[in-house]
């Protein structure tokens, strides 16, 4: 067994022996346990370190996002990717508060869902495209524009409050675009190392425990 190990947490027969299909033909994904509710899920996690879990939110139990939380405060290395049907955004939200890695839904087609989980075990944040729009669309309401008590216009985009230097900036701007290190590094010429060393320092600057949420927060706050 040499590939990505992921758990399945789904509470629905039917999805899981469905999926269990896809990874059984995938070159590079072992499907190394399943859970069917959100407590064995968080238990099946913590004893098997999969490199990936793939979380449905409405479990029996324990809910999806109460499980991922958990799971990444134990082990913040375990990537946790949300696979569902629901795209409120309180659900998105509240999945990416709890440090979950990304979020695809199942109506993602094969390649897709192979994609996402390639992408967050790799630590590249990954949202699906409905979900890109959700997200985008509510900062927006919230950043674009604010009324000053002279009924004038200021824009929100600015200030960087957080110590992030100009090339940090540059990376940020990056990890928002979706880029893993090594584009990164070549994107600004520069090694892979010292890639990965702004892409800590930006994570711990903004509080923040991974891409996705550290995208979340870039374009929220206007920083790029």
């Amino acid at each position: 067994m040499d590939g990505l190990k992921v758990l399945l947490v789904e509470d629905h027969t039917m999805v899981r022996l469905g999926l269990s299909l896809v990874f059984e033909n995938c070159e590079g994904i072992d499907l190394i346990g399943e859970a069917d509710n959100g407590k064995k899920g968080v238990e099946l996690a913590l004893k098997l370190n999969p490199d990936v879990v793939l979380m449905d939110i409405g479990l029996p139990e324990m809910d999806g996002i109460q499980a991922t939380a958990l799971i990444k405060k134990s082990n913040p290395n375990i990537k946790v990717l949300i696979f569902t049907s629901r795209e409120s955004e309180d659900d998105v939200f509240d999945s990416l508060s709890s440090g979950a890695d990304g979020y695809i839904m199942k109506g993602a087609n094969e390649e897709q869902m192979i994609s996402a989980i390639k992408a967050v075990a790799e630590g590249t944040a990954w949202l699906d495209p409905a979900i890109a729009r959700l997200v985008l669309s509510n900062v927006k309401k919230q950043s674009a524009v604010s009324v000053n008590d002279n009924n004038s216009t200021v824009s929100k985009n600015a200030k960087n409050t957080y110590g992030l230097t100009d090339r940090e900036i540059e990376v940020l701007a990056l990890i928002v675009e979706g880029c893993n290190n090594s584009e990164i590094a070549k994107k600004l010429v520069i090694t892979l190392s010292t890639a990965k060393a702004h892409v800590h320092s930006i994570l711990q600057k903004l509080y923040v425990t991974n891409r996705t949420q550290a995208t979340i927060q870039a374009v929220k706050e206007g920083l790029v």
